[in-house]
């Protein structure tokens, strides 16, 4: 018999504080996420960095692009502030950043990380001294940076130099492999530069960054293999719906399982007008499904089949899952552990009253032809059985009562 499986040991990487939050060294890995609003929309950003930080994003990443970002910066951070949220703010700069950071010294101490991208930094001639400016102003200003290189903006020069020495090979790579090969090279010539400028290598991140599964698999593999450095996960330009939480998923599931990855970000492309914070619960939901994390209560619910004509079961799981999301902002302070809570709610006979057992507190719905009635367990134990129009609301108000009577005496304890 094969023993069970579980998380890969974590890949030793070196601790890098961003703000007061630890990235890599075995700390936890952490959720990040970017806001989409104007950066100089003071007002707009902050209340967009806000909703992000209360779903639960651990690091937000903003964009500083031009003059009227950078100077927003520092408006943005004072405001956040004032609200109580301090996550940290990371500045993503391409093109510019040396000119913005140098001329906008407030920017620069407001952020607790800077963003680099060495495919965009400068050209020709000015690149080394561009990079080596963004550099100099990190240390400076005691930051660390993440050095990110991006399969939509490729190093040209050292991509056209691979693809020259690769011709001259009896047996040359395809291109997509001496294209990776690039992305990996660039990450580290970069990261080696820094450090020869002075920057330490508690104070560097690295990511290489691809659209398709199979390529960002392959890449960051290489990446952690050749270094020790920090490592920031996503999937780039991942896409809509479905379409990207199932691509972003695949990918850094596999990295994250063979224990390559000190924090994650879901870039995934809203809808219009859709909620920017899915990206959050979407990093979340994956890191607690493989067993890294604990954020929210598990609410494990039946599927449904023939035996489950009624939608009773499918309202009620989704009351009660909405009903926990809005709830964690307060309950994570009233009730100390309540995010290790399993409940169940089941469909019908045949997997109801197990799953039921296995969870903290779960519901056996009737299915077709069953008796019009619903067993609760809690703790593994039947304890009432509802019926009824206000079966859901009993149902909750248990739930409620589950959680007051084994997660309130932890805040009693800490009081």
């Amino acid at each position: 018999m094969s023993e069970l499986a579980g998380p890969a040991m974590r890949r030793k990487t070196v601790a890098v504080k961003v703000g007061d939050v630890t990235v890599g060294g075995g700390a936890p890995i952490v959720v990040q996420s970017m806001t989409n609003t104007d950066t100089a929309d003071v007002d707009s950003t902050v209340a967009q960095v806000t909703a992000l930080a209360r779903q639960g994003s651990e690091l937000v990443r903003v964009t500083v692009d031009r003059e009227e970002a950078a100077a927003a910066v520092p408006h943005i951070k004072e405001k956040l502030l004032q609200r109580g949220v301090t996550v940290p703010l990371i500045g993503d700069f391409h093109y510019i950043g040396h000119k913005l950071l140098a001329e906008y010294p407030a920017c620069a101490e407001a952020l607790d990380k800077y963003r680099i991208n060495p495919g965009n930094v400068g050209f020709k001639e000015k690149k080394d001294r561009q990079f080596g400016a963004i550099v100099e102003t990190a240390l400076k200003n005691g930051k660390p940076v993440r050095i990110g290189a991006n399969w939509g903006s490729l190093d040209q020069e050292l991509l056209t130099h691979l693809m020259d020495e690769n011709a001259k090979k009896p047996n040359p790579m395809d291109v997509r492999a001496v294209t990776r090969e690039a992305m990996v090279q660039s990450a580290l010539l970069s990261a080696a530069r820094a450090e020869e400028i002075g920057l330490p290598r508690n104070r560097i991140i690295l990511s290489a960054k691809v659209s398709s599964v199979q390529d960002l698999i392959a890449v960051y593999q290489d990446l952690a293999a050749r270094s020790d450095y920090a490592i920031h996960l996503g999937l780039t330009e991942a896409g809509m719906g479905s379409k990207g939480i199932v691509a972003s998923s695949a990918a850094l599931g596999i990295l994250l399982q063979q224990g390559i990855g000190d924090t994650i970000r879901i870039s995934l492309t809203p809808e219009p007008g859709g909620d920017r914070t899915l990206e959050v619960k979407v990093g979340q939901e994956l890191l607690q499904t493989m067993g890294f994390r604990v954020f929210v209560p598990l609410v494990a619910a039946c599927p449904g089949c023939g035996r489950t004509t009624s939608t009773i079961f499918q309202e009620l799981a989704k009351e009660i899952q909405g009903f926990i999301h809005e709830s964690m902002p307060e309950w994570k302070t009233r009730y100390p552990g309540v995010e290790t809570l399993a409940v169940a709610v089941m469909g019908c006979i045949v997997n109801g009253p197990g799953e039921s057992k296995h969870a903290d507190i779960g519901i056996s719905l009737p299915g077709t032809g069953e008796s019009p009635t619903a067993p609760v367990f809690v703790d593994g134990k039947k304890v009432a059985t509802l019926r009824g129009p206000t079966l859901a609301q009993d149902f909750k108000a248990m739930v409620i009562d589950y959680i007051e009577r084994r997660y309130g005496g932890a805040r009693t304890a800490a009081e």
